[in-house]
């Protein structure tokens, strides 16, 4: 697979439920969150040692954005390792709020809509060839951005004119554009902002805020892995026609709503296709693609994993219980609708809903069906613990995440951001990091050992 920088950012759910009568309000908890993982207290930037960012984001939600990844499996990692560091976070936050008479339980979701109907995100981040024409190439990808929902949706229970039935996916219904700039006021399939953190004349940020949050490390991986084969093969040229949709946000919104698969959209050459056919159109143009080109490891395992979710979802969705979150949670939730006689509509229904998506281990209902094997996993939980504390190897994190474990150990104020570090006190020299790739920086390594050998 082609070497790039990925990212993932997770607006997470937030909920303080009190002891006692007297409400508190969410910014104090966000505030006690951010006491527990953030040490620094006096640097304006929520920058991590493993190298991701820890920040507030619109609407009081923590968010986490992983550090650079070069990898599609070390972006599940540091996707993972940011769910247990908020987890460890709510622990202390609850300990120190008990201590300032504050006695209540908090709960954080990894997940993309509120009991109000509010949305918040999961973006997708990968660096790309300046050079190639965005438009086109994002013309490209929207009929795979559309689709792709089908192994990638969480899942939700949804409420629209007087009935309630289960969505595929959780961000579907809040897109209403093809391409935007907003993230929040016209939510977009593909979104403009430019923001690469690198070479500007070099490279460019693609911005995907149209997926949902994932619980599963499996679905993660495919997500952003067969993503990854689709730059690939767009960037190169290779040609994709005839798949351009009539009307992208209509068609994703209905298949959404299709947990049969076997409905179909309307393409601008007057075609019709399921999401599974359109899947499966890509999945073909990938092969050939590669036909004559050397697969790594990760390539042939995606391409054998994408296959395999397709056949299922083709024949028998519900074996893919254990793999895709949205076929898991739903067959949970049908089970238990089968066992007590109740519908949709039950608020027992709408609570498991939620709690599949608790991050605390000993209370989500992801974790229980982890810890009876009824999932699988892609990533060893030895990396996630390492993962909180460490930094990728291979990118610029390595060099942000030395730096800012060093500097919090010796207790030195210092600022940092993507593409830059200061140290306070160390002359006026601001260090510019613009290579994302670059994990070794004789200027940032002789500020580190200066660091090191003072008191």
């Amino acid at each position: 697979m082609e070497n790039r920088i990925y990212g993932l950012e997770n607006e997470y759910g937030l909920i303080f439920s009190a002891k006692e009568k007297n409400s508190v309000p969410l910014e104090r908890i966000l505030g006690y969150l951010f006491e527990g993982i953030i040490s620094n207290s006096w640097s304006s930037n929520a920058f991590l040692a493993n190298g991701a960012r820890f920040y507030q984001d619109t609407g009081c939600h923590p968010e986490y954005a992983t550090p650079e990844c070069d990898n599609i499996v070390d972006l599940v990692v540091y996707d993972k390792a940011g769910e247990r560091i908020l987890e460890a976070s709510l622990h202390l936050a609850e300990k120190r709020m008990k201590e300032d008479g504050i006695d209540g339980d908090i709960f954080i979701y990894k997940n993309n809509t509120d009991s109000a109907g509010n949305t918040y995100g999961c973006h997708e981040n990968y660096l790309v060839a300046r050079h190639i024409d965005f438009w086109r190439f994002s013309e490209r990808l929207i009929p795979f951005f559309v689709t792709r929902q089908i192994y990638s949706g969480a899942g939700k229970i949804l409420r629209e004119s007087g009935k309630t039935f289960f969505s595929i996916s959780q961000r579907a219904q809040h897109i209403n554009q093809k391409i935007s700039c907003s993230t929040t006021s016209s939510r977009s399939i593909i979104n403009t902002r430019d923001e690469p953190h690198a070479d500007a004349e070099k490279y460019r940020r693609l911005h995907i805020i149209v997926g949902d949050a994932n619980m599963s490390e499996y679905t993660t991986y495919l997500k952003v892995g067969i993503t990854a084969l689709i730059l690939q093969m767009i960037e190169e040229g290779y040609p994709v026609k005839g798949l351009d949709l009539d009307d992208p946000v209509r068609a994703i919104k209905e298949i959404a709503r299709d947990l049969t698969l076997r409905k179909t959209v309307k393409l601008e050459n007057g075609m019709a296709l399921t999401a599974i056919e359109i899947q499966r159109s890509y999945l073909e143009l990938v092969q050939n693609y590669l036909a004559h080109r050397k697969r790594d490891a990760v390539t042939a395992d995606l391409l054998e994993k994408w296959e395999f979710v397709l056949d299922k979802l083709e024949n028998n969705p519900a074996e893919l219980s254990r793999y895709v979150d949205w076929v898991t949670k739903f067959e949970m939730m049908n089970s238990y609708k089968g066992k007590k006689g109740c519908d949709w509509d039950d608020p027992r229904i709408a609570m498991m809903d939620l709690q599949y998506h608790d991050i605390k281990r000993n209370r989500g209902l992801y974790y229980l069906l982890e810890r009876e094997g009824l999932v699988e996993k892609v990533v060893e939980d030895k990396d996630i613990q390492r993962a909180m504390e460490y930094p990728p190897q291979n990118t610029r994190a390595k060099l942000r995440g030395d730096f800012i474990r060093i500097a919090n150990m010796k207790n030195r104020s210092y600022s940092v951001d993507w593409t830059y570090l200061k140290l306070d006190g160390y002359g006026e020299e601001t260090v510019l990091c613009m290579d994302p790739f670059a994990s070794s920086d004789r200027r940032i390594e002789k500020m580190i050992m200066h660091l090191s050998y003072t008191r």
